[in-house]
């Protein structure tokens, strides 16, 4: 018996501005605003959702490279990795963040990108500028 090869799907449902997500809830935020340009203030969300089908069982990894702000110990924070278990064959993905103090270091380019299998099948460049 030959096995066949799953055809996965990615698709970039929306991206830009959204409300404000809550992270314990499955819900994925609402858009507000599509633009690559995000005029940023202290709790603005923005980034991308995915739809995924055909991936159940699957995961996905992602990385946000963001202009170089310092963390807690006052070092360059490295990009934002991590990854996603795909628990059904119809998943939407919400890819962000939300703006934090201070803002001026948060200014500027920001990439957001998402792998399956090491392949890039989504990525979206935002520019936060000062609202």
């Amino acid at each position: 018996m030959v096995k066949r090869k799953r055809k996965y799907e990615f698709k970039m449902i929306s991206y830009g501005e959204y409300s404000k997500w809550d992270r314990e809830s499955k819900d994925i935020p609402r858009i507000q605003d599509f633009t690559t340009k995000i005029e940023a203030e202290i709790g603005t969300e923005f980034g991308y959702v995915l739809h995924i089908k055909q991936a159940k069982a699957e995961t996905i990894t992602f990385k946000i490279e963001h202009p170089p702000f310092k963390n807690e110990k006052g070092e360059v924070a490295p990009p934002f990795e991590g990854e996603q278990f795909i628990s059904t064959n119809d998943y939407r993905f919400y890819l962000g963040d939300c703006v934090w103090g201070p803002l001026e270091d948060k200014l500027g380019k920001w990439e957001l990108t998402t792998y399956h299998k090491g392949k890039v099948v989504a990525s979206k460049i935002f520019e936060l500028v000062k609202k």
